[in-house]
């Protein structure tokens, strides 16, 4: 196995060099912390990352949970990781000091979490999907809700999950069928109904699962607009259905139906559950009726940016596990050398092998640079205040689906590239790569799969605020430009960026034009705008990086720190070489007039 699975070089060159993220601590929220703070949070991460996570890597992949006697049992070495989360405050460490939170900035947390998920994913789904899911209840919900739920949750006591997703209602959440009915308490619902694919769902390493359920109020509109947001504990407390005052858990009939077993992700649970069969669970209404959806949105986005994270963190262990293999095999001789007598050199000297190398580096960097620039946009927002936060807003919103989808069907790519250059040797559970390869795949499909996101891109982010967005983002990439222009060796970068940003305006305007045409043909292809904007976006990253590393070379160094710079340098000549190109085949396809995809009937396959 790889005994490195992320570079913390260049981790703190994105934080440090390129995004300054110290710069945050001039605000208020952020004033208490510092550099040598940040540094500490992410020591720490890689502490417990290579201590408690990444030893129970492959085994956590060959001993998948299962289900007995209507409990998920889990690797019995998650015990005290779930425990080291709660206790160091990893869960709440975002929140305010006044909700017993840290106030740490989230381009630290998501790095941390980084970390975490390099070393090993299954592993570290848990605490931060319960982070999600009591920030929903500190966000919306009641002080009873927060006073009952919350503090075991950040202890790490009480596991916190997102329930959305139904047998007949996946991405299409307005055709949920779970319902809530009134009881003659207030905000309080009989619930019945049954939701599938619930990561951490339930398992044995917690006392008690937080589910945050969407559900329609009997009675209610119809469709999205009906649907609302509630706290369906697996465990309720003993006391006429009150949630004021703590008594004796009892059972909530929220009863785990079954396990999926996958091919990637083994280590976290995912379940299906069926809720109210007894007509005996009970749900707290969060915040407004019928308001469910827009509370829920605001998970989803955090954890849209998450699954980005986690596909980037995914494809950085495999990189970094195929650079080491390519470093120590020998396997044949430099093309040009026909000497047989000769010893055979190392497969990392071939210039195919270095393509696949410079492929995931180019992928995984680009995308993780991404990544921290929307994790600085919402700390940004967070902070400032009227127009300021209201375009930091506006800049997440438009980068979430690309930040999220990028990296998630790239990284595809990229573990598959590993596991190439390993050969037959990739294929096999001797080595890592074939398990990154079947985590990284779940992550297109993860917190929308990439259609929907394709969707959401070019048929609402675009058209936000009369475009505002997108203009906001260009003035960024100029930004770029322009300060990248002022390096000779940059200027053939800037060059193509303006050339292939004048494309994407280009196709961006086409395609608005068909939208009063014909709505269908207008979206079509809305997955393949969402690719090309994506590559766009991660070469404009590029150019950020590369402008820190041609700044640091003229300036002057040696060395291992010199080799890192002329290693962004390389990879960004990489990029728009190999990558910035497939721009050209795209907008063919987009600016055509073939609609074979809205003729083709489905008779016809």
């Amino acid at each position: 196995m790889a005994t490195q699975f992320f570079s913390k070089r260049n981790l703190q060159f994105l934080l440090y060099e390129v995004f300054n993220a110290e710069s945050l601590t001039q605000y208020e929220y952020y004033q208490d912390h510092a550099r040598e703070t940040f540094d500490m949070v992410l020591d720490s991460a890689e502490q417990i990352a290579e201590k408690l996570l990444k030893p129970l890597l492959t085994e956590m992949d060959r001993k998948e949970p299962q289900l007995v006697d209507g409990k998920i049992r889990i690797h019995e070495g998650m015990f005290p990781i779930l425990k080291k989360f709660g206790e160091d405050g990893w869960i709440n460490a975002g929140f305010s000091y006044d909700e017993g939170g840290q106030q740490i900035p989230s381009t630290i947390l998501n790095s941390a979490a980084f970390i975490f998920q390099a070393a090993n994913y299954s592993a570290s789904v848990f605490p931060f999907l319960t982070s999600g899911a009591a920030n929903l209840i500190r966000s919306f919900g009641s002080e009873a809700l927060k006073n009952t739920y919350t503090p075991n949750m950040y202890a790490g006591v009480w596991q916190g999950t997102m329930a959305l997703t139904e047998p007949d209602a996946g991405s299409s959440l307005s055709d949920i069928s779970t319902t809530a009915e009134h009881t003659e308490n207030e905000g309080v619902f009989k619930i019945k109904g049954q939701k599938i694919y619930i990561s951490a769902g339930d398992h044995d390493g917690c006392e008690n699962v937080i589910h945050l359920m969407l559900a329609k109020i009997k009675g209610g509109p119809a469709g999205a607009k009906g649907i609302s947001l509630f706290v369906v504990p697996q465990k309720r407390i003993d006391n006429s259905q009150s949630i004021i005052h703590h008594s004796q858990l009892i059972d909530n009939d929220v009863i785990t139906a079954g396990v999926y077993h996958k091919m990637g992700y083994k280590g976290a649970p995912i379940a299906h559950l069926m809720v109210g069969s007894n007509d005996n669970t009970f749900g707290y209404l969060v915040g407004e009726p019928h308001k469910g959806l827009t509370y829920m949105f605001q998970m989803m986005n955090e954890a849209r940016i998450g699954v980005g994270m986690n596909a980037t963190a995914i494809g950085t262990a495999a990189y970094y596990a195929s650079l080491e293999y390519a470093k120590e095999r020998p396997q044949g001789r430099i093309i040009s050398d026909k000497d047989i007598t000769k010893p055979q050199v190392q497969i990392i000297r071939h210039a195919d092998v270095k393509r696949m190398l410079l492929f995931q580096k180019a992928v995984v960097e680009g995308s993780l640079s991404l990544l921290i620039q929307c994790s600085m946009y919402a700390d940004l927002a967070h902070v400032t205040e009227g127009e300021e936060r209201e375009n930091y807003h506006l800049l997440l919103d438009l980068l979430t689906p690309i930040a999220k989808s990028y990296p998630s069907e790239m990284c595809c790519l990229t573990t598959s590239a590993a596991v190439q250059i390993l050969g037959g040797a990739g294929y096999t559970t001797d080595f890592p790569v074939e398990q990154f390869y079947r985590e990284a795949r779940i992550h297109p499909i993860h917190e929308g799969t990439t259609a929907i996101h394709g969707l959401d891109l070019l048929g609402r982010k675009i058209l936000i605020k009369n475009g505002k967005s997108l203009q906001l983002l260009i003035a960024e990439i100029l930004k770029t430009l322009e300060k990248a222009n002022q390096f000779k060796n940059l200027k053939p970068f800037v060059q193509k960026l303006q050339h292939y940003l004048g494309k994407t305006d280009s196709v961006t305007r086409h395609l608005l034009g068909l939208a009063s045409k014909d709505l269908e043909i207008f979206l079509s292809d809305a997955t393949l705008y969402l690719e090309l904007f994506g590559i766009m976006t991660i070469a404009w990253q590029w150019l950020v990086q590369g402008i820190k590393a041609e700044e640091t070379l003229q300036a002057g160094t040696s060395g291992d720190e010199a080799n890192f710079y002329q290693g962004k340098i390389f990879t960004l000549r990489y990029f728009y070489e190999y990558e910035l190109v497939k721009i050209d085949a795209l907008m063919k396809r987009l600016l055509s007039e073939d609609n074979v995809t809205v003729e083709m009937k489905a008779e016809w396959f």
